[in-house]
């Protein structure tokens, strides 16, 4: 066996580059034939990655927190109830809004509040605020008719304020320091209501009488407003004269 002949597994076949074909094939070469389409960024060929949105585990989150939430506010309405009815067995009185009845302001019940021997004496006093009430409220239809007659909006800007600020006053001063004192039979508030009548008093004295102070005194129909307009605006004086008995009763 001749092994001359035998080919070199390590020896590498020379190519000409300039042959013209007629040479024997080369052999095929060892490297790897490189891919026709290169696939990357841009190609047509990419493959698409489909990202998707974690919206399970905030939905769960949103869920547990409108859960606890709702907890809470159970909770809450809960202890509100049992401090109400704690505050109900130890019999304190809750000021519940309840006059008037077409539209609760404030809390008045003298019937289950105020003892049965001084009913009478706080019905007449909520009688005497009502009166101040309405007797404001007149004046400034009084005092409205006179500015129409040529009077001026002075006296009818005055007759507002006074009704505005008459009527709160008159009940936080002197009504509800009266209503407390029935009701608790405290000392320091009947002290602190006599004080503040005693300027209720006076104001409805003022009011009565009207002197010629402020504005000649026509934004408070007294008598001496009433004698003023009398000659001049018939309709008037008679409007004057129902606001000063109004006046002279409070005073009584």
């Amino acid at each position: 066996m001749n092994r001359h002949h035998d080919p070199n597994p390590f020896e590498e076949e020379e190519v000409n580059p300039f042959s013209n074909g007629t040479t024997a094939p080369a052999s095929k070469s060892r490297i790897p034939p490189l891919a026709s389409e290169s696939l990357g960024f841009g190609q047509r060929h990419d493959a698409t990655v489909d990202i998707p949105l974690d919206t399970t585990n905030d939905s769960k989150k949103k869920g547990q927190e409108l859960a606890a939430w709702e907890a809470d506010l159970k909770r809450r309405e809960k202890e509100i109830k049992r401090r109400e009815e704690a505050v109900s067995r130890a019999g304190v009185p809750v000021d519940d809004k309840n006059w008037p009845p077409f539209f609760p302001i404030i809390h008045h019940d003298i019937a289950n509040e105020i003892p049965v021997h001084a009913q009478r004496l706080q019905y007449l006093a909520f009688a005497s605020w009502l009166g101040i009430v309405l007797c404001l409220g007149f004046n400034v239809v009084a005092v409205t008719v006179c500015w129409i007659r040529g009077g001026g909006v002075k006296i009818f800007f005055l007759a507002v304020i006074y009704a505005l600020l008459g009527v709160p006053l008159s009940y936080v001063l002197w009504y509800r320091p009266l209503y407390r004192a029935m009701r608790t039979d405290s000392a320091l508030k009947f002290g602190w209501f006599f004080m503040l009548y005693l300027l209720h008093i006076g104001f409805c004295i003022f009011a009565a009488i009207a002197p010629p102070i402020v504005f000649h005194g026509k934004s408070l129909t007294g008598i001496l407003a009433a004698i003023d307009v009398f000659s001049d605006h018939v309709l008037v004086g008679v409007s004057c004269i129902l606001c000063t008995h109004t006046n002279y009763f409070l005073v009584r």
